[in-house]
């Protein structure tokens, strides 16, 4: 689909009173079993904000406003903009290779660059589950999973959404700064905004915490969940912040706060020519995920760690930033239903998924997809059913159906629901023509085999 250049003049949002959101936002809560959430919207004139639930299912604390919640992968956000500042300081070039930076790291990493790897296009695998990597120093870590093996494609020519190249970020942050990963996002980013800092595996944090939660299928209890985020992957993952705190970063990527100079905030928000996330955005700048809404261009990201889930969108031509925070796996759900809400109570039209694609035309049989394909330490496989139709299964999961279009493309199907989920896309080598990697919710796989 193309990619809007240019904003329509924005209307202002009506504002709902803060009763009726946190009533909403309570309703919800419930249906979806989240102990805990948050909900802050930033009109462009001023700034709403909700919570409601428990921060412990266990210990019965209370949800606040100023409750930090392990971040996921919107993360991400702050590590590049960390960087981003370091390079308008002149401190390093966007164009410069880890090899150039970081001697000690040699094979396939040596030759990615960091714009490439701030926006996910590296070519490197997502790396080894965080359980693996407990104990690992960024150097052993990236060594160990960015060999010419596991490259995914040449860097600089296609998307795959990778941890490793985050760590190798945080890793370059804290050469050029002389500081942790930790010291220097709270140095750069996170105070200058007014946000307490908070990691995962603070011994003694300075704010109050919330935990993440799983739901017990055979007793319906939810309990707190562990995070099991391994040190190395910190920049990938390990900031903990509210909803507040995230808009206070949203208005700064989209040039309403001084603390991010308007050059950062343009370059993040910028999209890379060769990054295209498929199911997981519309586009990818440095950082930021880029969403299409009603012809206007959001920024944001997502994030999932262990029973959270938490958003982050900003529009840059209106000003609004919606930021949300839910302390169980359900939360996801409840963020796609509290936007909803958001919409019919304002106006605003929040895009919580990449905008609808055009028609794809009816689906095709594809049996030539038919293989094995490996992601680092992950392996899919596509098989054909008794009836030629496709079936994904990920490290021997259960298969899950596939339906296939005439444009490569291909969604997922819900075996519980039968609802279409938005998938990814199968590749054809330009070369010869055969499909050579499969592309699942933003993470690219190479062919190793056919089925």
């Amino acid at each position: 689909m193309p990619y809007p250049t240019a904003a329509p003049a924005a209307t202002r949002p009506s504002s709902p009173s803060h009763q009726e959101l946190r009533g909403h936002l309570d309703a919800l809560a419930r249906i979806h079993r989240v102990p805990g959430a948050q909900l802050a919207v930033h009109t462009g004139t001023h700034l709403l904000s909700v919570s409601t639930g428990t921060a412990d299912a266990v210990a019965n604390t209370p949800f606040t406003a100023e409750t930090a919640v392990p971040l996921g992968s919107v993360t991400k956000a702050a590590t590049a903009a960390a960087v981003l500042l370091l390079a308008d300081d002149g401190d390093l070039d966007l164009d410069e290779t880890v090899g150039e930076l970081l001697p000690d790291l040699s094979g396939a990493i040596a030759d990615v660059t960091v714009r490439q790897l701030l926006s996910h296009t590296s070519g490197l695998p997502t790396g080894p589950d965080s359980d693996s990597a407990v104990g690992a120093t960024a150097s052993r870590y990236l060594s160990a999973v960015c060999t010419a093996r596991s490259t995914l494609f040449p860097p600089g020519t296609a998307f795959s959404y990778s941890n490793a190249g985050y760590v190798a970020a945080g890793r370059i942050l804290s050469d050029v700064t002389g500081m942790t990963w930790q010291e220097a996002v709270a140095a750069l980013v996170l105070e200058p905004l007014g946000i307490v800092p908070a990691f995962l595996g603070d011994s003694a944090p300075a704010r109050p915490i919330a935990s993440g939660h799983a739901l017990n299928t055979a007793t319906g209890l939810v309990r707190p969940a562990h995070q099991n985020l391994a040190p190395v992957e910190a920049p990938a993952g390990a900031l903990l912040a509210s909803a507040e705190d995230l808009v206070a970063l949203g208005r700064a990527v989209i040039g309403r706060d001084a603390a991010l100079p308007a050059g950062v905030a343009d370059l993040m928000r910028r999209p890379e020519p060769a990054a295209d996330p498929g199911a997981l955005a519309d586009a990818w700048g440095l950082g930021l995920a880029l969403f299409t809404q009603d012809g206007r261009v959001w920024c944001g990201h997502d994030g999932n760690a262990q029973g959270t889930s938490c958003h982050l969108r900003a529009d840059p031509d209106s000003g609004v930033v919606v930021a949300f925070t839910g302390n169980a796996g359900a939360a996801t759900a409840l963020w796609r239903d509290i936007a909803a809400e958001l919409a019919r109570l304002t106006g605003i039209r929040v895009p919580t998924a990449r905008a609808a694609d055009t028609p794809r035309g009816p689906a095709v049989a594809l049996p030539e997809c038919a293989g094995t394909y490996r992601n680092g330490g992950t392996e899919y496989t596509v098989k054909l059913d008794g009836d030629g139709k496709p079936t994904l299964s990920v490290d021997g999961d259960c298969p899950i159906p596939l339906v296939c279009y005439p444009d490569l493309s291909c969604d997922l199907v819900d075996p519980a629901t039968d609802r279409i989920e938005p998938g990814g896309r199968f590749h054809r080598d330009p070369a010869t023509g055969v499909i050579d990697r499969l592309q699942i919710s933003g993470r690219t796989a190479r062919r190793t085999g056919t089925d």
